[in-house]
């Protein structure tokens, strides 16, 4: 069976049932979620501020000044992705996503980054295949009955990069509209396929299923209308008695959509460190980079894929195993792959309580695993790109109240900012809309705390990450103790895509854990300007497992189905000091500052 992954990396689109305003998170000029800001250059001590001694809590303040110079880091336009958890084909969503191909939907034509994970297996029949309109570009083609793709339900993956596709050529796509009762019934029908997908994944025994042409095409159409790239990953499960890659079910795939004309990037396979649990039989990394190898071979013989983009090897946690699996890839295949992919999710959802996403220690072990990826590609490929191709806040589907709650938050901006202070090019979020609880809106379509998270982080952030220096009260730690930072401090500059403030802002976005209010006075070059405060807290009586927030103490929901409500910042004076409420996040655009690193692309 064909494993298929497809990354749609651009915008951040959501089911043709799901709310146009909602579409509106994914425009390119507020790429969803960005930069994060880095600790301050040599010389300087880490960005982050501590606790003060007993005696002076509440009174401390803390100085922040920021590098406008030159940026530390620049990230992908594209940094921050979304997927699309590939259950949408097993449990009936995908056919949601379809479009009318009539008028452009102006929500879809600023989009943000989307990332759509999503892994089959898949076996391809042959048959006729008939033509698509604009030029290929499968603006509500017809479907193609005689190939179909059996899928192996195994976590599979689709993602998202932005496309190039010009406005003028999205012309023709409208968001399709389902009856309610229509919706209605898909709820009951996914709500029973999640059960079955929760056993299944608890037992490590997967059902197959089919995904047809029809369902291929609709998928891409999907990503076509709505100005994205879609990234397929191929089975790398079919193997030959020798253990080799049998590629010919993917030649059939990369012929079918040839013939369409499809604009595709590829991977093969999907966390290749658990094969035997899957096939009963292992893949070493040698073996792997030469299946990378054998999949270039394939594209080049089509001239529609002669130079696509290929991706891989999306291997697990980099414990010792993993590692020596990258490194095995990386020695034979390392100059195959334009990015080298891996992924992380923090806790086990099964188990996870609300005080886990508190803890300092588990929002700092993503460091040491960038730090582990880094290593090896870096001896191998130097400079080679580094996607985190899948990430979550808990494994296993997620926790209901808790991995799709409020303080789910404190991981995933964390997360944003630790990678892209240490240069990982593109994260993808499992995801957007699932089976489990890690999803950003719910199966009304209803956003949860993470979309609007995530809407100011695209609106706000730009790629350029700026150095902080911070001064404050210090504590020793005690011997043998590590101090971890409970006020996390972060800056970019201000999207150039927001035009709500001039070239040349600086965005803070700031994480207080900490269980009293911390105070931050802007100095150097942030002093004495305006700032507009963007305050993210728990709305209603279930604190921090609430499902609904408030920015600047006014609740946010949908205005109407297609129609997202005014994100209105709160205006401090200038010079005045920063109040950063306990357990909140929080965005501050400092205005006209004039930075030097912010003021051209």
């Amino acid at each position: 069976s064909e494993l298929i992954r497809g990354f749609l990396l651009a915008g951040m689109p959501c089911p043709s049932s799901c709310p146009p305003g909602l579409l509106a998170l994914m425009a390119p000029g507020l790429a969803l979620m960005a930069t994060f800001s880095l600790p301050s250059q040599a010389g300087d001590r880490r960005a982050l501020p501590v606790e003060k001694p007993p005696g002076v809590k509440g009174r401390t303040l803390i100085l922040l000044d920021v590098n406008t110079k030159s940026p530390v880091r620049i990230i992908s336009e594209n940094f921050l992705s979304l997927q699309l958890d590939p259950s949408i084909i097993h449990d009936g969503w995908l056919d949601f996503l379809s479009y009318d191909c009539k008028n452009v939907v102006l929500l879809l034509v600023q989009q943000p980054l989307l990332r759509k994970k999503a892994q089959h297996g898949a076996e391809a029949a042959q048959g006729k295949k008939k033509n698509s309109s604009r030029n290929g570009a499968a603006c509500r083609a017809e479907p193609s009955p005689g190939l179909a793709i059996s899928l192996f339900s195994f976590p599979f993956a689709v993602d998202i990069v932005r496309s190039d596709i010009a406005l003028d050529k999205q012309k023709g796509c409208k968001i399709a509209q389902h009856p309610d009762i229509m919706l209605e019934l898909q709820r009951e029908k996914a709500a029973q396929m999640h059960l079955v997908l929760l056993k299944e994944q608890f037992s490590n025994t997967y059902s197959n299923l089919t995904l047809t042409a029809r369902s291929l095409d609709k998928l891409y159409n999907f990503a076509d209308c709505s100005g994205l790239h879609l990234i397929f990953a191929l089975n790398a499960l079919r193997r030959n008695p020798n253990n080799s890659w049998n590629s010919s079910n993917a030649l059939s795939l990369l012929k079918y959509s040839a013939s369409k004309k499809y604009n595709i990037s590829w991977e093969l396979g999907n966390e290749p460190n658990n094969y035997r649990t899957l096939i009963g039989r292992s893949v070493n990394g040698s073996q792997l980079g030469k299946d990378y190898i054998q999949l270039r071979s394939l594209l080049q013989l089509i001239r529609t894929y002669s130079r696509a983009n290929l991706y891989g090897p999306n291997i697990g946690r980099p414990r010792k195993n993993v590692i020596a699996l990258l490194e095995g890839f990386m020695k034979v295949a390392g100059s195959t792959v334009d990015a080298v992919t891996w992924q992380h999710y923090y806790i086990d959802g099964r188990v996870a309580k609300v005080t886990d996403f508190l803890k300092t220690r588990l929002l700092d072990t993503l460091s040491d695993q960038i730090r582990k990826i880094q290593k090896v590609v870096n001896a191998y490929t130097p400079g080679k790109k580094i996607w985190l191709e899948g990430v979550g806040t808990t494994s296993a589907g997620g926790m209901n109240n808790l991995s799709d709650s409020y303080a789910a938050g404190f991981l995933w901006l964390n997360t944003l900012g630790l990678l892209a202070s240490q240069g990982i090019d593109v994260v993808v979020r499992q995801s957007f809309l699932d089976h489990g609880h890690n999803h950003l809106v719910d199966q009304n379509f209803n956003p949860l705390p993470d979309y609007w998270l995530s809407l100011l982080y695209k609106r706000l952030i730009g790629p350029k990450v700026l150095a902080i220096h911070v001064a404050g009260l210090q504590r020793k730690p005690r011997p043998g103790r590590v101090i971890r930072d409970k006020l996390r401090i972060y800056a970019h500059c201000t999207s150039y895509h927001n035009h709500n403030y001039v070239r040349g802002s600086i965005t803070l976005y700031i994480i207080n854990l900490h269980r009293s209010r911390k105070k931050i006075k802007l100095a150097g070059t942030l002093r004495d300007k305006i700032v507009h405060q963007y305050l993210l807290q728990p709305y209603g009586k279930d604190g921090l497992h609430s499902k609904s927030v408030q920015l600047n103490g006014q609740p946010l929901a949908m205005v109407d189905d297609g129609t997202l409500p005014e994100l209105k910042p709160r205006p401090l004076r200038a010079g005045r000091t920063l109040v950063i409420p306990p357990l909140t996040m929080s965005f501050y655009v400092v205005k006209n500052v004039n930075a030097l690193a912010c003021r051209y692309r």
